[in-house]
């Protein structure tokens, strides 16, 4: 299959510069590379995206049984307080 594609003359510079370099032996190569790097870019997102939401049902699920509480901000300073006072030299 052949494709025509129009790019911006920057990444049009941006291609010719990686043929130019040697690592690539043509402008199809280096598009072809930039499609496979863009989907794994793409299931990365998707991995963390269904990580994401399943980390929101699980604290859905958790507020619905009552296994949540309120917290205390002073407190938990607090406590961040003591723990770093526990790590100073004396």
């Amino acid at each position: 299959m052949s494709l025509n594609v129009s790019l911006p003359p920057e990444l049009e510079n941006r291609v010719r510069q990686h043929v130019e370099s040697g690592l690539y032996s043509s402008a199809s190569e280096v598009i072809r590379e930039a499609l496979r790097l863009f989907e794994a870019y793409q299931g990365v997102q998707a991995a963390n995206l269904a990580s994401l939401k399943a980390d929101i049902a699980q604290g859905v699920a958790d507020v619905a049984a009552g296994r949540v509480r309120e917290l205390d901000m002073n407190e938990i300073k607090q406590r961040g307080r003591v723990a770093l006072a526990a790590r100073q030299p004396a």
